[in-house]
């Protein structure tokens, strides 16, 4: 039976085979059982209390449903319930670790379209969970249940300030004003929609919105990260100094510079990086990437005496290796950038008012500071309907990425990076030259599919 978890909690079509109230209230009750079973919990319940847990959702409308049956779940396990409604995913992780809750539970899809929904958990300080805990939970859901009676269950209460504890703490991590800057927030019609204005305004920034009407439908629907189109018009038409792009649970955003070019989470990590280093902030000068980071962030990086290190795709491998090193600052190309000292997750407000202090504290524009990195040309090519599993152990698929990179010099880069999830292989190449990247990749993709192709 494939894995119930992805990488980044459960997902899938809201009220379809999977994401179902049913699932819900199973995972909250699983998740309660394995994940108060600690000492912590133990003497809470010595002492006559009961564990207590962040619930939050984006806007989409069958959060609510789902909400509601985690709620349930929870408080049917003798857990307390913070319920903070509508809030970015950041900003649950963050109360997860700020009311020292025993965990926390996000209902959200992240930029997939309306009709998705997912359900993420948070361990006690607001982290991730580890793929062992995820394949804990998912056990437990066969498993015996917490059952208490009377005074035992759970209370389900509002969380009144969640949403300004979230904000005084983003305020809280500059160290400059954003005045005399004017912003373009496209909110993705998401999590993000009241949250990240009020942040952008209070730090002294003008503000112009965009993608900030939820009516639980039109989440990622034409606006946000995925559709820059409409911010790009917008910054041009305002004549603004950048724009900011969030997902619908805002853990992620891409810029866009005055003149409407989109700057990616390679291009603000290198920006970061850079300024945190110069500012004696870059933990052991060292910056953390996944292995589908571009190939100028490496060159760039190297440049500037920073070190980079590589983790397989997904933000959770990332924080993994941010907290084994103890260092400060890791992300993906997707623009997924965790800042570890004021951040447990992804955080797409804290990424876009750190990139908006830093032109503020330099006085640059954000094209003059996205100067710092040279963007290679990447090619990525998807060749479904084949054995994933046999990819590293095939000698002419060997031989054929030898010959790649034997073609490409130190000009460019080969990745083939089998799907975790279904009989896919992605083959992505970079070069100094787009038609050179996309020919190799072809070259590359017709390889996979002779060699590895399933047959009926």
């Amino acid at each position: 039976m494939p894995r119930l978890f992805g990488t980044d909690g459960v997902r899938g079509l809201a009220n379809g085979e999977i994401i179902t109230a049913d699932l819900a209230l199973g995972l909250a009750q699983a998740a309660a059982f394995v994940l108060t079973r600690g000492r912590h919990a133990d003497q809470l319940r010595a002492e006559g209390k009961r564990p207590r847990a962040v619930l939050a959702r984006d806007p989409r409308v069958s959060g609510e449903f789902i909400s509601a049956a985690v709620a349930a779940g929870l408080a049917s396990s003798g857990i307390d319930v913070l319920d903070a409604g509508v809030i970015p995913t950041p900003a649950a992780a963050f109360l997860v670790a700020d009311v020292e809750a025993d965990f926390g539970v996000m209902v959200s899809a992240s930029h997939n379209p309306a009709a998705d929904n997912g359900i993420k958990f948070f361990a006690i300080g607001g982290t991730k969970l580890p793929d062992e805990v995820e394949d804990r939970i998912e056990r437990a859901l066969e498993g015996p249940k917490m059952t208490p009676t009377g005074g035992g269950v759970g209370r389900i209460r509002r969380f009144a300030d969640a949403e300004d504890r979230y904000v005084v703490h983003l305020i809280g991590t500059l160290d400059t004003r954003l005045d005399g800057l004017h912003v373009v927030i496209d909110a993705a019609n998401g999590a993000a929609a009241g949250v990240s204005p009020e942040a952008f305004a209070l730090a002294g920034a003008k503000v112009t919105v965009i993608g900030a009407e939820p009516d639980g439908l039109n989440i990622n629907d034409g606006v946000g990260s995925t559709h820059l189109d409409g911010l790009r018009a917008k910054v041009l038409a305002e004549g603004a100094d950048l724009g900011i792009a969030h997902d619908g649970d805002a853990d992620r955003c891409l810029a866009v510079d005055a003149a409407g070019r989109v700057v990616d989470g390679d291009q603000m990590m290198a920006i970061l990086a850079v300024s945190l280093k110069r500012r004696g902030l870059l933990a052991r000068d060292t910056l953390v990437a996944t292995v589908m980071s571009n190939l100028g962030l490496r060159r760039a990086m190297a440049e500037h005496g920073i070190r980079l290190l590589e983790t397989q795709v997904g933000d959770r491998y990332v924080l993994e290796e941010l907290d084994a090193k103890e260092l400060s600052l890791g992300g993906e190309q997707s623009g997924h950038i965790i800042f570890r000292d004021q951040a447990t997750t992804g955080d797409g407000i804290l990424t876009g008012l750190q990139l908006a202090a830093e032109m503020a504290r330099t006085g640059r524009t954000l094209a003059q500071l996205a100067e710092i990195m040279t963007v290679f040309p990447q090619v990525l090519v998807n060749v479904p309907g084949v054995d994933r599993h046999g990819l590293e152990a095939d000698a002419g698929v060997a031989d054929a990425v030898r010959a790649a990179e034997a073609q490409l010099g130190g000009t460019g880069r080969v990745l083939l990076r089998p799907s975790g999830t279904e009989p896919l292989v992605r083959v992505m190449v970079e070069a100094a030259d787009q038609e050179v990247a996309a020919a190799i990749a072809e070259q590359l993709a017709s390889v996979v599919r002779d060699r590895l192709t399933i047959t009926a």
